[in-house]
C-alpha cells in the first residue's frame, strides 16, 4: 500500500520560507510523477506543482509561480517544496500525491488530482 508522508510544515511570517518533504518507505517516488496541492478550510482543493520521472517540472497555480519551487533528491527517495515569500493565504494543508496507475511517471499538463497522498502538514502564515 502507497504511504506517503509529508513534514516541514509549521508557522512562519509573511515573507517567510519553508521547505517541505514528501518521502515513501514501500515505492521509489523516483519513477513517479509526484505532485503537491494544498487545501484550506473551507476551500477547494489547489494543485500548485507536479514534477515527473525526468525532473521536469509543472507549476499549475499562478499565485505561487515564482516563490515555489518543487524538486526531488534521488538519493534521499524525497521530493521538496520549496515555498519563499509566503503569504497569509498560503496557510493550508499541504499534500503530496503520486498516481501510479494513471499517470506513472508523467506530470498531467492540467491539474486533475492523483489518487494517493499522505496525512499532510499544515503550514500557517501568521504574524
Amino acid at each position: 500500500q502507497l504511504q506517503l508522508v509529508e513534514s516541514g510544515g509549521g508557522l512562519v511570517q509573511p515573507g517567510g520560507s519553508l521547505r517541505l518533504s514528501c518521502t515513501a518507505s514501500e515505492i521509489s517516488l523516483n519513477h513517479y510523477a509526484v505532485e503537491w496541492f494544498r487545501q484550506a478550510p473551507e476551500k477547494e482543493r489547489e494543485g500548485l506543482s507536479c514534477i515527473s520521472g525526468s525532473g521536469a517540472t509543472l507549476n499549475y497555480l499562478d499565485s505561487v509561480k515564482g516563490r515555489f519551487t518543487i524538486s526531488r533528491d534521488s538519493a534521499k527517495n524525497t521530493v521538496y517544496l520549496q515555498m519563499d515569500s509566503l503569504e497569509p493565504e498560503d496557510t493550508a494543508v499541504y499534500y503530496c500525491a503520486v498516481d501510479p496507475v494513471r499517470y506513472g511517471s508523467m506530470c498531467p499538463e492540467i491539474y486533475y488530482g492523483m489518487d494517493y497522498w499522505g496525512k499532510g502538514t499544515l503550514v500557517t502564515v501568521s504574524s
